[in-house]
């Protein structure tokens, strides 16, 4: 069986997956290039995407924006004609900023979660971004789409659901993530929900899901109930491909299922990683935070028990003992570093 083309407005993905986003540095140009160009929809996460550029430690923000709209253009260059989107958190330190960044890039999609965006329309006028909110559950899509309705008289482009089994920050408590076997019941409400807003709005609105979507065979479940795609996070990691380092792939690699569970961010939200010496470490007494990175709203860098930044940084560059690796609740059965081509051949042929 071969999968539909999966459309966004005028743009077109010749397979219906996107490519989750994920910070620090995991995906960036390299890896979202490297998807577009294979016909999906590749995602670079704005969550520090400037870590290992020049002024990083000095400017923080600065160094953001300006790789940011590098990025951006780079796998625009790479992917050619493919979609390219950027992921930026609600929760993020001068959220604004970010998402003017993307837009004035012309990135093709902005995907916004950890939070309501519900600011996002307002920041893209003008622009020629999609927008697509990330919501885990039908009351947050309900207040969502109301809210763009009545104050922007606009609708969203795109819907990502976002499940219980999904990497990194969650929209769940730890209760609420481990007890959820299904997400298939809310899926279908959300649908109807969003079938409302494609007749007021009288276009169509695909709505993708994502989280625990690890075989073909599950995208055609998902597809089975009326979704328009996928969205992937973990397996793209372990790829060629992937922007991080090569111990951060293995440590994917080489995680059992016991390795992976939830824990609490420092942030304040739940968000699911493996278990490394440093994450024990920090439960039990906390490092002496002596910078702020400006990466989150709700953190306190004075009282935090980590910096997350720094511990998402430290991963991406491979020291995995002294560092946060965010993963998937299915991250356990990857085997093996693979190619972007030969996933999406797999996932999709």
């Amino acid at each position: 069986m071969a999968f539909n083309p999966f459309k966004i407005g005028e743009l077109t993905a010749s397979v219906p997956i996107i490519q989750g986003g994920m910070g620090v540095g995991v995906s960036l140009s390299g890896l979202a290039g490297s998807v577009a160009s294979e016909g999906g929809v590749g995602v670079i996460s704005a969550a520090q995407v400037g870590y290992n550029t020049d002024g990083f430690e000095s400017n923080a923000l600065r160094a953001n924006l300006n790789a940011l709209g590098k990025h951006i253009n780079s796998a625009k260059e790479k992917a050619k004609e493919g979609i390219i989107g950027v992921n930026i958190m609600c929760a993020t330190q001068k959220y604004e900023e970010y998402v003017k960044c993307a837009a004035e890039n012309k990135v093709d999609l902005i995907i916004s979660g950890a939070g309501l965006p519900i600011n996002l329309p307002e920041l893209v006028e003008g622009s020629i971004s999609k927008i697509a909110p990330i919501i885990s559950s039908l009351k947050a899509a309900k207040v969502l789409l109301k809210t763009w309705e009545k104050r922007y008289k606009k609708t969203a482009d795109l819907v990502v659901i976002e499940g219980p089994k999904a990497g990194g920050h969650l929209g769940f408590t730890k209760e609420e993530a481990e007890a959820c076997n299904s997400m298939d019941n809310e899926i279908e409400s959300i649908l109807e929900l969003v079938s409302e807003y494609e007749d007021k709005f009288n276009k169509k609105i695909p709505v993708v899901f994502g989280g625990g979507v690890f075989l073909k065979e599950d995208i055609s479940h998902m597809l089975s109930l009326g979704l328009s795609g996928v969205q992937i996070g973990s397996r793209f990691v372990a790829t060629e491909e992937c922007d991080a380092h090569e111990n951060f792939k293995n440590a994917y690699v080489k995680a059992k299922k016991e390795d992976i569970a939830i824990i609490k961010s420092p942030v304040g939200m739940p968000g699911r990683a493996i278990i490394t010496d440093f994450i024990r470490s920090v439960m039990e007494k906390r490092e002496d935070i002596k910078k702020c990175y400006g990466c989150i709203k709700s953190c306190d860098y004075r009282i935090t028990p980590y910096c997350i930044s720094k511990a998402l940084i430290n991963s991406v560059k491979g020291d995995i003992q002294n560092g946060l690796v965010f993963c998937g609740a299915d991250t356990y059965k990857i085997n093996e570093i693979t190619t972007v081509k030969k996933l999406i051949r797999d996932l999709t042929q």
